[in-house]
């Protein structure tokens, strides 16, 4: 079913600027906040305690689609609100407990609940569903992406220009593999490796969540899949110490309040996207990579970072093809299920095409 007609919730950074490329796109916006906007919006704004079950459910009652930009711990309960009513549910939450926790409401969903339509999960699955269509029989498939800062000073080279919580839950929660053709847990922050970039040189390393569903997906049909996530080298050792000599992964909180602290987020951001395969193309073993980097752009008159439009992008652009009728319009969305080039034919998800280097 065609709709128009979308709540957006939680107006931070990204939130902001995908209710401002979905007005764009001609959507009826409405962008909700716990707290009153000093800044001015193309959009209708309003303010909204999400704690609230029976306040959630009346505001979100007019509305045919919602996009939650919140932390992930918000997520399920956004979810079964949205199945409730029979709407669209979207998020960007990289949280695998959330994700399955929505899986399993979207049995007897009336809406699409689409969870992970983010950067990593969400871009980078389909980037790599996309590869891999492309064999007769893909042996492995390596999704690596980073956000950092252009011009990195100290010894973590790092900012967080995302999320503390979600960073914290990446570098401590298990990550999900395929190796050797069984679904695997493994330590995150462990099977370390170096790759370039433009010439530049990275590091790459186990982080949580970044495949989505893809392990359960590829099951029986691909031997090896993994996620890691790219910094600058010397990172990885350094989050190590932190979490685990210093026991810092017994308070995350703190442990984001502390880095967050030390490492505010900067306007001069960098993505990096490093997706492969390998397999067999008529009778030959043979890989394909799509590699990429993406800066800050200006959109809407202002200078957006590349985390923030490359994630807002992201979403938009699936909920685009929902409302053309590109999607399925009901049950569970899965990031690998969305085709590439029907992605990069939406008016958002064309800015990966044309702000790529």
């Amino acid at each position: 079913m065609s709709f128009r007609k979308i709540a957006v919730l939680g107006m931070g950074k990204v939130g902001s600027l995908a209710a401002t490329l979905l007005h764009e796109a001609e959507f009826e916006v409405t962008g909700f906040d716990n707290k009153r906007l000093k800044t001015s919006h193309p959009f209708t704004t309003e303010t909204l305690d999400v704690s609230s079950p029976e306040l959630l459910t009346s505001t979100l009652a007019p509305y045919e689609a919602v996009l939650s930009c919140l932390p992930y711990f918000l997520n399920t309960d956004i979810a079964k609100t949205a199945h409730n009513l029979g709407i669209h549910y979207f998020d960007l939450t990289e949280d695998v407990p959330t994700t399955k926790a929505i899986m399993e409401i979207s049995k007897t969903s009336k809406g699409l609940m689409a969870p992970q339509c983010g950067l990593a999960p969400g871009f980078i699955g389909i980037v790599g569903a996309h590869l891999a269509e492309q064999f007769d029989v893909a042996r492995s498939i390596k999704l690596r992406v980073g956000a950092l800062p252009q011009n990195p000073t100290g010894l973590l080279g790092y900012a967080f220009n995302w999320s503390p919580e979600g960073v914290v839950n990446e570098y401590l929660n298990d990550c999900e593999v395929l190796e050797d053709g069984k679904i695997k847990l493994v330590s995150p922050m462990e099977w370390n490796e170096t790759l370039y970039i433009n010439g530049m040189k990275l590091e790459a390393f186990t982080t949580s969540g970044g495949l989505g569903t893809m392990c359960e997906t590829y099951l029986g049909k691909v031997e090896n899949i993994d996620y890691k996530t790219m910094r600058y080298p010397g990172h990885m050792n350094l989050m190590n110490f932190f979490f685990h000599e210093l026991l810092m992964r017994e308070n995350r909180q703190q442990a984001g309040e502390i880095l967050t602290h030390a490492k505010p987020p900067v306007d001069d951001d960098v993505v990096y996207v490093h997706a492969s395969v390998e397999g067999v193309i008529e009778e030959k073993l043979q890989r394909k990579e799509f590699v990429r980097a993406y800066y800050p752009i200006e959109i809407a008159g202002s200078d957006r970072t590349a985390i923030a439009w490359t994630t807002s992008a992201s979403v938009c652009a699936v909920i685009e093809m929902v409302r053309g009728g590109t999607l399925p319009d009901h049950g569970f969305l899965k990031q690998e299920e969305i085709p590439l080039e029907a992605f990069m034919a939406t008016r958002n998800g064309n800015l990966y095409k044309t702000a790529a280097r």
